[in-house]
């Protein structure tokens, strides 16, 4: 184990073999090398994005998915631009220098409607920096989001095994298809995310194994990871939640291959676990996302069941988590908290 852990510091790749066995069995010496890697590059600080889930529309449906587009259930809602706009200031009193723009992939938002919010973000605050997360479009669509302000795009890819990502997704969705637009918001010149799900419905430790192959690959600036969590209107419902300690080693992983990439410890870990953020910085993550999204809203933003800080205000969930932080040593810093490269 320590060699594997040796191997990866020294930043020699793995063989699909050795990446499972560090998932397998790895623990706390992978946890403290990846955290002392962290700390090398980004000292104690944390970076802090404010998530705005500006639509709980989307097209698609896609199999673990609280909001696809299957679900009768769902009460729908959409962001008016002023109100994305006052969920900004607020982030903005809050120390927040990061908004997340994230929804399904709703058809409403044109190329023009989104550049006009980017554009008014932006007006309003300059020194900030805009990441969406609005699913596949077109390259040119990419490059007027980001001529327009966008600075990040967050788009995990799930899986990196094309049979296992149609197995999760409807007839149409390719996992082709979702790796060409990660390459092209790199071409643009967006700072990209990818992300995967561990523990979701059919994955394997070679699959995960995979994920980490690709990414390699990609070398993205972000990598969103957290573990499955089931949604009762989904075809996933009764599976269970992806495994902690699985999560934390993968983290950890990335971390090692990757010490200078923005690495969240994700509401859904926070979920799975009342100490998951703070056990997810142990294991290498620098960022966490408080919710900026109206209280009115947070409750119908349901991607899985059970998510937390539905119900309390932004400054609430903030302190809430800057207190975690403190927890484990770490400090909730104000700034754009762009890559490290």
């Amino acid at each position: 184990m320590k060699n594997l852990t040796e191997k990866l510091r020294e930043e020699k790749f793995l063989s699909r073999e050795e990446f499972k066995i560090l998932l397998a069995q790895g623990g706390e010496e992978l946890h403290n090398a990846a955290r002392e890697v962290c700390e090398s590059v980004f000292g104690r600080d944390i970076y802090i994005r404010g998530l705005i889930e500006f639509t709980n529309h989307c097209v698609q449906n896609c199999n673990y998915c609280g909001i696809r587009s299957g679900n009768k259930n769902a009460a729908r809602y959409r962001l008016s631009p002023e109100e994305i706009l006052s969920c900004c200031a607020e982030g903005y009193e809050l120390g927040i220098r990061t908004f997340v723009l994230q929804g399904g992939e709703d058809n409403f938002y044109t190329d023009e409607r989104l550049v006009e919010i980017l554009r008014s973000i932006k007006q309003n605050h300059p020194d900030c920096a805009i990441t969406l997360s609005v699913g596949e479009r077109s390259k040119e669509s990419y490059a007027r989001l980001f001529d327009a302000g966008g600075d990040r795009y967050l788009l995990r890819h799930e899986t990196a095994n094309a049979e296992h990502y149609a197995a999760l997704h409807p007839a149409g969705l390719t996992l082709a298809s979702r790796k060409k637009c990660l390459f092209d918001l790199k071409e643009v010149g967006f700072q990209v995310g990818c992300g995967f799900m561990v523990g979701s419905p059919g994955q394997t430790l070679d699959h995960i194994a995979e994920d980490f192959e690709f990414i390699r690959e990609l070398d993205p600036e972000m990598v969103g990871i957290g573990p499955f969590m089931p949604h009762a209107d989904t075809a996933c419902a009764g599976e269970p939640p992806g495994d902690l300690q699985l999560v934390l080693n993968a983290l950890a992983i990335l971390r090692l291959m990757k010490p200078t990439v923005l690495l969240p410890a994700t509401t859904a870990l926070g979920t799975l676990s009342k100490r998951g953020r703070e056990l997810g910085v142990l294991a290498g993550a620098n960022v966490v996302m408080p919710n900026l999204s109206p209280r009115a809203v947070r409750k119908q933003y349901m991607l899985y069941d059970n998510k937390i800080s539905t119900s309390d205000d932004a400054a609430l969930t903030k302190s809430r988590i800057a207190e975690q932080m403190k927890n484990v040593n770490r400090e909730i810093v104000i700034g754009r908290g762009d890559a490290n490269v």
